[in-house]
C-alpha cells in the first residue's frame, strides 16, 4: 500500500511539473509570459506569494503588472486595476469589521457587474470562502442553501433582498449598493487563509449542492483551455455567461490571467449583447448557447448589421448542450469562431470543440484537451470500444474536493470523476452525448436515452426548440413526454411530432404525450429545468394542433 501511494505520488508530480510546463509554453504564446519591469515583478510576486493561485492574486499581480489598464468595464462605468485594489481592500476591511473571517463563508449573489468579481477579490484578501449564489434561486432555496452552507454575509444586488429576507438571523445582507462605502479599519492580514470557492450545482432537479474548489496548485489548467481557445493577453473579453456559474467563473479566472478588461452588462438581451462586443472591441466572448439562439431571432434586416465594422475573434460557449443546427448557423452567419466546451460544476472540462471539429461534426462536445484524460466506461468499469456508448469519466488538473452536503459524492472511477452524462467516442476522438444518466428510462422493457429523440424534433425547422423527458406509465413503466416551442405561425400537431420521431427511432422512442408550450422553464446558463415542465395535459401552446 505505502509503495502505491509513493508510485501515484511520484505519477502525480511528474503530470504537475510536465502540466505546467505546457501552461508556460501557452502563457508564452498568448503574451502572458514576457519581460515585465523589476519593480513590477517585485509587485506581482508579492501578490502570489500572499494569495497564491486565486483571482485575488491575479488582480494584485494585475495592479503591479499594469495599473492604470482598464480591468472592469460595466454599465458603471470603467474601473482600473488600480482602482479595484484599492476598492476590494476596503471592501474586505468593512467585511472583516462585520466579523467575517478565515474560512466563514460569503455569499454572492450578483448579476454580471463589478460588485461579483469584488466581492470575490475581498473575500481572498481576508481569507474567507466566497459562495457563488445561482440568481435564478428562489427564495426557498437561497434560504436552504444558507441554511446548510451557514453563510455569514451575502453580497447581493439590491433586488434580491426580498429573497432574503427568510435568511438565518445571524446572516448579514449587504447590497451592491452599499458596497461604494464600505470599509473598515485595518489593517488586512499580509498572508490570509487559503480560501476555498464553492460553485453550486445547477440545481435542475432539486436544492442545488455546494461543491468546494480550493486554490489551484498550479498553472496548468491554463494549457488544457488554451490549446483549443486562442486567447491572447490584455484582449478585451465579454463575459456575458453568469458569473456565480462555472463556466463564468473559468472565463473569469482566464481573463485575470491575460491581463485582459472584462466587460460585462447586468441584463443580456441579443442586441445590445452584439453592440457591446463591437463598440468595446471585444476579441473574446463567453456565453451560453441559448444567448447565441436568441440572437439568431433577431430580425434579418438587424442581423444584416451586426459587427459591421468589428468582431470578435472567439465566442465560446457551455453551460448547456449546443445544439447541431445552432452551431452550423451560427458559424455561416458570423464566421469559424464558434468554441463549445463540455464540463460540469465538479469536474471543470472535459472536453472542447473548436471550429473545425464542430462543422466536421455538428453538435459534438469535442475532444479532450492537452493533459485531459477522457474515457467512456461501460456498467463494469472498463472502457468500451470506440464507438460504444457508456458513462462520461474525466481527469484533468481542476482540484474538486467533493460538495458541502454530507453523504453526497461524485461517481469515481481510478482516479477519475463522472459526469453523469452518457456519451460515445466517435473514429475521430470526438465526444457525443447522448443524455444524462439518469435521465435514461426503461419503457416496455426497453432502455430509451430522451437525448436523441429531443435533438430529432429541435432540429425540424417549424421548432424553436424543445425538451423531452420521462414520466411515470402504469403500463410500461415510463413513457417519454415531449415538450415543444413552434416557431412563430408554425402549424403542428402532436401526431405530426411523433411521425417525425417514429421515421428515425425505436417505436419506444415515440413520445406518447406532446404538450405544445410558449417557452421552456430555463435556469441562468440555459439548461432546461425539467421540474419546472408541466405534467402532461396541465397546458399547451395555443397552436399546438389536436390533442396531445
Amino acid at each position: 500500500m505505502i509503495v502505491g501511494r509513493v508510485v501515484e505520488g511520484a505519477r502525480a508530480g511528474a503530470e504537475q511539473v510536465v502540466g505546467s510546463a505546457r501552461a508556460v509554453v501557452a502563457l508564452t504564446r498568448s503574451g502572458v509570459v514576457r519581460p515585465v519591469r523589476p519593480d513590477r515583478l517585485l509587485g506581482m510576486v508579492t501578490g502570489l506569494l500572499r494569495y497564491g493561485l486565486t483571482i485575488t492574486a491575479g488582480y494584485a499581480a494585475g495592479a503591479a503588472r499594469h495599473p492604470h489598464r482598464t480591468a472592469i468595464v460595466d454599465d458603471d462605468g470603467a474601473l482600473t486595476f488600480a482602482a479595484l485594489s484599492a476598492w476590494t481592500d476596503a471592501i474586505a476591511r468593512g467585511l472583516a469589521d462585520g466579523g467575517l473571517g478565515p474560512r466563514a463563508r460569503l455569499g454572492v449573489l450578483c448579476r454580471n457587474h463589478r460588485g461579483a468579481i469584488a466581492a470575490q477579490v475581498a473575500a481572498g484578501k481576508i481569507g474567507a470562502d466566497a459562495v457563488l449564489l445561482n440568481t435564478g434561486l428562489s427564495a426557498g432555496q437561497l434560504r436552504e442553501v444558507a441554511g446548510e452552507l451557514d453563510l455569514h454575509t451575502v453580497i447581493a444586488d439590491e433586488d434580491f433582498r426580498p429573497a432574503l429576507e427568510g435568511l438565518p438571523g445571524h446572516c448579514r445582507v449587504v447590497t451592491d449598493a452599499e458596497l461604494a462605502d464600505l470599509d473598515g479599519p485595518g489593517p488586512l492580514p499580509r498572508r490570509p487563509a487559503a480560501g476555498h470557492t464553492i460553485v453550486l450545482t445547477s440545481g435542475t432537479t432539486g436544492t442545488p449542492k455546494g461543491a468546494r474548489r480550493p486554490p489551484l496548485h498550479s498553472i496548468s489548467p491554463a494549457a488544457a483551455i488554451l490549446s483549443t481557445i486562442p486567447l491572447r493577453a490584455a484582449e478585451p473579453v465579454l463575459i456575458a455567461a453568469p458569473l456565480l456559474h462555472t463556466w463564468g467563473l473559468a472565463a473569469l479566472q482566464l481573463a485575470v490571467l491575460h491581463g485582459a478588461p472584462i466587460v460585462l452588462s447586468r441584463k443580456y438581451t441579443p442586441a445590445e449583447f452584439l453592440r457591446i462586443a463591437q463598440d468595446h472591441r471585444v476579441e473574446a466572448v463567453f456565453a451560453v448557447p441559448v444567448m447565441l439562439q436568441r440572437v439568431l431571432e433577431l430580425p434579418a434586416d438587424e442581423l444584416a448589421r451586426v459587427w459591421s465594422w468589428h468582431h470578435p475573434r472567439i465566442v465560446a460557449v457551455s453551460g448547456s448542450a449546443l445544439p447541431a443546427d445552432l452551431a452550423t448557423t451560427f458559424m455561416d452567419r458570423f464566421g469559424e469562431i464558434l468554441y463549445n466546451l463540455y464540463g460540469s460544476t465538479e469536474v471543470s472540462w472535459v472536453s472542447i470543440a473548436g471550429p473545425a471539429d464542430l462543422r466536421a461534426a455538428p453538435g459534438t462536445a469535442g475532444r479532450a484537451p492537452v493533459g485531459t484524460r477522457l474515457v467512456i466506461l461501460g456498467d463494469d468499469d472498463r472502457p468500451v470500444p470506440r464507438g460504444e456508448e457508456g458513462r462520461v469519466f474525466v481527469r484533468n488538473d481542476m482540484p474538486f474536493e467533493g460538495y458541502t452536503r454530507e453523504g453526497v459524492d461524485v461517481q469515481r472511477s481510478d482516479g477519475m470523476l463522472g459526469t453523469g452524462d452518457v456519451g460515445r467516442l466517435d473514429e475521430n476522438g470526438l465526444l457525443h452525448l447522448t443524455g444524462r444518466a439518469d435521465d435514461m428510462i426503461v419503457s416496455g422493457g426497453e432502455n430509451v436515452h430522451p437525448g436523441p429523440v429531443e435533438d430529432l424534433i429541435a432540429a425540424r425547422p417549424e421548432v424553436r426548440e424543445a425538451a423531452v423527458t420521462g414520466v411515470d406509465d402504469e403500463q410500461y413503466g415510463q413513457r417519454l413526454a415531449a415538450y415543444v416551442v413552434l416557431e412563430p405561425g408554425a402549424q403542428v400537431d402532436a401526431d405530426e411530432v411523433r411521425g417525425w420521431v417514429r421515421a428515425e427511432l425505436s417505436r419506444f422512442a415515440v413520445p406518447r404525450d406532446v404538450e405544445f408550450l410558449d417557452e421552456l422553464p430555463r435556469n441562468t446558463t440555459g439548461k432546461i429545468v425539467h421540474r419546472e415542465l408541466p405534467a402532461p395535459g396541465e397546458r399547451r401552446h395555443p397552436t399546438g394542433l389536436g390533442k396531445a
